[in-house]
């Protein structure tokens, strides 16, 4: 299942993919931790949105598409990248540790976490960018 991004669809599509990925669950058994993405207006996007992931194991718990910030006051990582920024992600123009580094993906959290989990990282986006079929 895919969809366009971003949508409430293809949030519960990257949730249902996550949990379906044999190689995804096989190099994020080892990580703990929820993020908060933070993607601000540009192109299409006119508004701020956000949604919410929580990851354990290998397994993605929840997903929600526009959270209450006081559901979740403390993610271990909030995310926060512009819209053409996070789509060159997904679509593979930009990549993920670049945009890091480059703070065009800005991360709040703990970075000697997620610098000792890029592989898991970059499954994660292999993941996100195959249940993208179209960018808003």
């Amino acid at each position: 299942m895919s969809a366009v991004f971003p949508s409430e669809e293809w949030l519960k599509g990257l949730e249902a993919k996550l949990n379906a990925d044999e190689k995804y669950r096989g190099i994020a058994k080892t990580w703990e931790g929820d993020l908060l993405f933070k993607i601000e207006p540009g192109g299409n996007l006119k508004e701020p949105l956000t949604f919410y992931l929580d990851l354990w194991h290998g397994t993605c718990r929840k997903a929600e598409y526009k959270p209450d910030p006081a559901a979740h006051p403390k993610p271990v990582f909030t995310l926060t990248a512009g819209y053409e920024d996070i789509t060159g992600i997904l679509t593979g123009k930009l990549n993920p540790m670049t945009a890091m580094m480059t703070m065009k993906l800005k991360v709040q959290g703990n970075m000697g976490y997620m610098m000792r989990n890029v592989p898991t990282v970059l499954d994660f986006v292999r993941v996100a960018a195959e249940a993208t079929t179209e960018i808003l």
